[in-house]
């Protein structure tokens, strides 16, 4: 079956730029869709952004829209975040999760609960 595995967390000062990785084995990525999330201390997870299976269309959480952008690559099997522009109150666990077939839009993000395969996560903190 699927599994993802993250890298790419990490200390970055405000204003800097960091880009996430998931990577999945055991099956073809190309048939999941893919979404990232991420979980403060004391608060909930939150959708950050999702990137469908085949129409590719993509949902950005209003707090992140024009400084993160997701993106994937079927043939090696990844997905990627790349965040700019950085907030220390973007800091949190970033988490990528995948759900077969189902879609996201632009309007339109797929709860958590849809999401069937997770990754073990990875910190990012931004701080000066």
């Amino acid at each position: 079956h699927l599994q993802l595995a993250e890298s790419g967390g990490g200390l970055v000062q405000p204003g800097g730029s960091l880009r996430l990785s998931c990577e999945a084995s055991g099956f073809p990525l190309d048939y999941y869709t893919i979404g990232w999330f991420r979980q403060a201390p004391g608060k909930e997870r939150e959708g950050v952004s999702c990137i469908s299976s085949i129409l590719g269309s993509v949902y950005y959480a209003d707090s992140v829209k024009g400084r993160f952008t997701v993106s994937r690559d079927n043939a090696k099997n990844m997905s990627y975040l790349q965040m700019n522009s950085l907030k220390p109150e973007d800091t949190g666990v970033y988490y990528c999760a995948a759900v077969p077939k189902s879609g996201c839009t632009a309007d339109n993000p797929l709860p958590s609960g849809d999401f069937g395969f997770w990754g073990q996560g990875t910190q990012v903190t931004v701080s000066s």
